[in-house]
């Protein structure tokens, strides 16, 4: 079992995959306040964007009402789509909604629940930083990684999803450099090629291992590794 001293933690796309993975983790790891955060297919707002601000707007209000004094130490940005599109194939709409859901999701995410991690970051009372304090992880790809795609045999048609990666990539950066006065750690973490919905049954990991290895290197993070870009087993992924 993963030992993850953050009392609190949200996923974002937690209805499957590495994110219900990472819930049922938590869960494990005696995280004592665990929120699953996912679109409902079926529900009024189907239909609406993923990134809409005003819907990640409400669920904060909602998260923040529950998290108390000792506010959010834990934010995944896990939620991501993946069209199996080419640059020759990829539409508009391929673009904007990987875009939507890959970067501008994870942008109004970090915006809304900032003041639940700075509470937590002040709560802990203490420099340095840690995922026990307060902490943002975007879950990227090695296909964002500028240095390995040239190279990378692709399994599937990545073209709209390594792009939208890269955007999240650069987020990180910023969101590391803007966050380094409030102590909130932030990285990108790569999971691994896994066997989900997204990755495909080819894969050569599966959603436990994955899963289980970023949560050691998240639970091992410190504010030397702020700004970086990992992978599930601890090795730094060249941008």
């Amino acid at each position: 079992m993963v030992e993850l001293k953050a009392c609190s933690a949200l996923v974002t796309g937690a209805n499957r995959g590495l994110g219900l993975e990472m819930v049922k983790q938590l869960l494990e790891a005696r995280c004592s306040n665990i929120f699953a955060a996912y679109r409902d297919p079926d529900g009024p707002n189907s239909e609406v964007n993923v990134a809409d601000p005003c819907i990640i707007k409400e669920s904060a209000k909602k998260v923040g009402s529950l998290l108390g004094k000792n506010g959010l130490n834990l934010l995944v940005n896990n939620a991501a789509v993946l069209p199996q599109k080419t640059m020759m194939t990829a539409t508009v709409e391929d673009m904007q909604n990987t875009f939507n859901t890959n970067v501008i999701g994870p942008l109004f995410v970090i915006r809304e629940y900032l003041p639940y991690l700075r509470r937590a970051a002040k709560a802990k009372g203490r420099p340095g930083m840690s995922c026990d304090k307060a902490a943002v992880i975007n879950i990227s790809t090695d296909s964002a990684s500028m240095s390995i795609m040239p190279v990378m045999k692709e399994p599937f048609p990545l073209f709209p999803y390594s792009i939208s990666k890269t955007g999240l990539n650069m987020l990180t950066i910023y969101t590391a450099r803007d966050l380094q006065a409030d102590e909130i750690l932030c990285i990108s973490i790569h999971p691994g090629w896994v066997r989900t919905d997204m990755g495909g049954d080819e894969a050569p990991i599966d959603a436990r291992e994955s899963v289980e290895g970023m949560l050691c290197v998240i639970g091992s993070l410190t504010e030397k590794q702020h700004g970086g870009f990992l992978d599930y087993t601890g090795k730094t992924m060249p941008w």
